[in-house]
């Protein structure tokens, strides 16, 4: 049909008969719905006059579902706010949608992993580039301000005083006590959901909690106290041996958990960092673990003790292997935003703690890092695995330090991560360095795990030493010398033998600066491990 011939209005009549026919309201549900532009299966001409189309989109409008209509406009919205974010962020690479800084990835450091193995199987490790690399000056970190450090962890400044009782050796303070009797003290403690034992040892303190309160003016008090020395590394070092032989010593009143990882992790929320973030543990939580110590302590205060004098000299301590090296939260905390950890945890015990004493025991980091395999790995372990994953490792660290300062991959969580086997626990100078930059010499105490083997009595004497405690008596010294060693190699372990002498060779040369570089600050050359 010819546009003059629908000029003509011959088919208005049909048109006007249609409109009115449509049943919108009675068959909504059960005929589809047809836009104004769907004019399929309506029985109108072809030939509709263009003055009667805004009628029949009206018409038509009245069908759309409102439902329809409002996810529409809802769509459009939602997508008017991102693209709003985007634009109003631009300069932040990232919209106003972040989220929280416990779902961040650990900060990225390239290091070409899949290429890295692929190329371990057909070429050796270039140690000498390495060590070229490695030997390069070791810039001292920058240490933040303390205000910096108190200001990223307000409330634990605000539970521990800055001054600590006089006359008592550990750092105790008073804190006063407003819980009435018959509460549960410790329900809310996050490590006697994690711990059996400290379960076990809260019932007990709780049935005696208030007998060792301290009243004034109308006021109760409880003690608390915080470690006085801190056994802080290295993993498979003779840390858990040393902990269970000090133990013995009738001055030394440890928590009841070696390894609380209070420090390192549990404050920002991690238990294990590949779970992710699951709740924060307070450091009111922290100080519950000492409070068998002050217990015993202010038993001392009030005279109660037949020996009151020396529990005025009692002394506490922990020893979380982590403390050392550990200081991954701060990539998962600061990702993107660092190349290196901004703080460290010895900044925050040296803030609450600054006369803290620091007791590290090392070993050759070639057996240690095998140690460290047999113990963790839990399958299909053998010297030739183990080969190949040190070469894997040396590479990728060889890759990082070759675009990356010394520390920053020492630290870095996505090397760490990457490496399948821990090669930067055995770079004792780095971490060394980093907690003499707030402590002194004088504070930390360096042992070596082959002395402690050879001459156990002379080692642990001169830890006692360190700590200003008591002489042992023959009875407690010869219980001290006579208990098993602690935490050694399984049987089966032992049967899959020593590592393989190329593996050896690799790691000797590897760590070899760093040894150097240990054995000239301590100026002590048994620290070279040459005759290991």
């Amino acid at each position: 049909m010819s546009l003059s011939y629908c000029k003509n209005g011959s088919n208005t009549p049909r048109l006007h008969n249609h409109l009115h026919s449509l049943h919108i309201a009675e068959n909504y549900a059960k005929r589809p719905v047809r836009t104004f532009l769907d004019f399929r299966d309506t029985n109108v001409a072809e030939n509709l006059d263009i003055k009667h189309v805004p009628m029949l989109f009206f018409k038509n409008l009245q069908r759309i579902s409102k439902i329809k209509v409002v996810s529409f406009l809802l769509g459009l919205t939602l997508t008017f706010f991102i693209m709003a974010s985007y634009v109003l962020m631009w300069d932040k690479k990232g919209p106003l949608f972040t989220p929280s800084p416990y779902q961040l990835r650990p900060a990225a450091i390239p290091t070409s992993t899949t290429a890295t193995r692929a190329s371990s199987k057909k070429n050796p490790v270039n140690v000498k580039v390495l060590v070229k690399l490695i030997k390069q000056e070791y810039t001292p970190r920058k240490v933040p301000d303390e205000k910096d450090v108190i200001a990223t962890d307000s409330h634990l400044f605000s539970v521990i005083p800055h001054r600590f009782l006089p006359g008592i050796k550990s750092p105790c303070w008073y804190e006063e006590f407003s819980s009435k009797p018959g509460n549960d003290l410790y329900r809310k403690n996050l490590f006697t959901l994690r711990s059996k034992s400290f379960k076990t040892v809260c019932d007990r303190l709780r049935a005696n909690f208030h007998k060792h309160l301290y009243h004034k003016d109308g006021k109760d008090f409880r003690l608390r106290c915080l470690p006085y020395f801190y056994i802080i590394g290295q993993p498979k070092c003779g840390t858990t041996d040393l902990f269970h032989r000090m133990l013995l010593h009738p001055e030394v009143k440890f928590n009841i958990m070696k390894e609380p990882h209070w420090w390192t992790r549990k404050r920002f929320g991690f238990i294990r960092f590949k779970d992710g973030f699951q709740e924060s543990f307070r450091v009111e939580d922290y100080l519950d673990l000492f409070d068998l110590a002050a217990h015993s302590i202010q038993e001392g205060i009030t005279g109660n003790s037949s020996g009151h004098h020396r529990a005025l000299q009692l002394i506490t301590g922990e020893a979380s292997a982590s403390t050392m090296w550990d200081n991954q939260a701060w990539s998962y905390l600061h990702a993107d935003k660092e190349t290196e950890p901004p703080f460290l945890a010895q900044d925050f015990i040296h803030a609450v703690q600054p006369d803290a004493k620091i007791i590290i025991m090392l070993r050759d980091p070639v057996e240690r890092l095998y140690s460290d395999y047999l113990y963790f790995k839990t399958a299909n372990k053998s010297a030739e695995d183990f080969h190949q994953k040190v070469i894997e490792s040396v590479q990728l660290f060889q890759s990082c330090v070759s675009e990356w300062s010394l520390r920053s991959c020492a630290y870095n969580t996505s090397l760490f991560n990457d490496m399948p086997v821990r090669l930067n626990l055995g770079m004792y100078i780095v971490f060394l360095l980093d907690w003499l930059s707030v402590f002194s010499k004088e504070q930390i105490l360096v042992l070596r795990l082959e002395d402690y083997a050879a001459n156990l009595k002379e080692t642990i004497q001169k830890v006692f030493d360190f700590l200003g405690v008591g002489p042992l008596s023959q009875q407690v010294e010869a219980a001290l010398t006579k208990q098993p060693m602690s935490n050694t190699r399984r049987e089966e372990d032992r049967s899959l033998g020593p590592m393989l002498p190329a593996t050896r060779n690799i790691l000797r040369n590897f760590h070899q600066p760093f040894n150097h570089k240990l054995a000239s600050l301590l100026d002590n050359k048994a620290f070279l491990w040459n005759s290991s």
